[in-house]
């Protein structure tokens, strides 16, 4: 089986067990706020409203893996990492990245008490790819929506599109995954399958079920749908050359209809 992690955005601690149990890998606390609101004013979008305290209560209730995405880098940062290290976030996840030197500030804080991942979502993140791939990370994600809004792009799956998430994808080593997960029978407007698709034809190895997924199971149950999820993904690695291709050109169809839409009017992609 390719090794592929779920990743669970979510403080609400019964449901946390539950998808737990169910084989979802790890739970982001999100606590990430500075500049947010204005940078993506006007923008379907999610802002999170997670706290210190909600991080606290995640860690008692789960042995799973934490990861925590604080604020931007800046003066506060060391304070911060300090506060989610000793409350148990396992993983730190730096946002906004644009320079190295401020995420080997982060890793140079977190010593060897957690490890360090970072979002790709700044036009100056990509001009640095060489110089961010040869640091420790644990992880790196591409931040769609923040890259297209610093790209001036209507649709977020722009960078997907135009080649710009695979550029990115072959700078690094580590575990690397991009956009957000449901279920494989959902996703609007672009179909979950087909993201499903994209991430294995990169070699993606983690994933993040999104709000999306929160509203798509309501009413079902995790036991079924977390092993159904796991298992569309599995056999999106296991496609031939042709599905491959078949499904990239769909993707890319999707993308610029969604795009096309929007420009025509319609609500923001995400």
């Amino acid at each position: 089986m390719t090794p592929f992690d779920l990743f669970l955005f979510s403080t609400d601690t019964p449901f946390i067990r539950e998808a737990v149990a169910a084989g979802v890998d790890g739970i982001v606390v999100d606590l990430e706020r500075r500049g947010k609101e204005l940078r993506q004013k006007g923008f379907d979008t999610q802002i999170g409203v997670d706290t210190l305290e909600d991080l606290i209560r995640v860690r008692v209730c789960t042995a799973a893996r934490i990861l925590c995405r604080t604020n931007s880098f800046g003066p506060g940062t060391q304070a911060e990492v300090e506060l989610v290290i000793e409350a148990g976030a396992d993983e730190v996840i730096l946002p906004m990245v644009r320079r190295p030197q401020e995420v080997e500030a982060v890793l140079e804080y977190v010593g060897d008490r957690g490890r360090v991942g970072i979002l790709v979502e700044t036009t100056a993140a990509t001009q640095y790819l060489p110089e961010l791939s040869r640091l420790p990370l644990s992880r790196v994600y591409v931040g769609l929506n923040d890259l297209a809004i610093e790209r001036g792009k209507r649709g977020i799956f722009g960078a997907v599109a135009d080649g710009t998430v695979e550029r990115i994808r072959e700078s690094f080593r580590c575990a690397f995954g991009f956009g957000g997960l449901t279920l494989p029978d959902r996703g609007h407007p672009i179909p979950c399958r087909l993201l499903i698709g994209e991430m294995a034809r990169l070699g993606c190895s983690f994933g993040l079920l999104r709000r999306s997924f929160h509203r798509d199971v309501r009413g079902r149950s995790l036991q079924e749908e977390i092993p159904r999820l796991k298992h569309a993904i599995e056999l999106a690695f296991e496609r031939s050359a042709a599905a491959i291709g078949e499904d990239r050109r769909s993707l890319e169809q999707a993308i610029h209809l969604a795009t096309t839409s929007r420009a025509e009017g319609e609500p923001r992609l995400g």
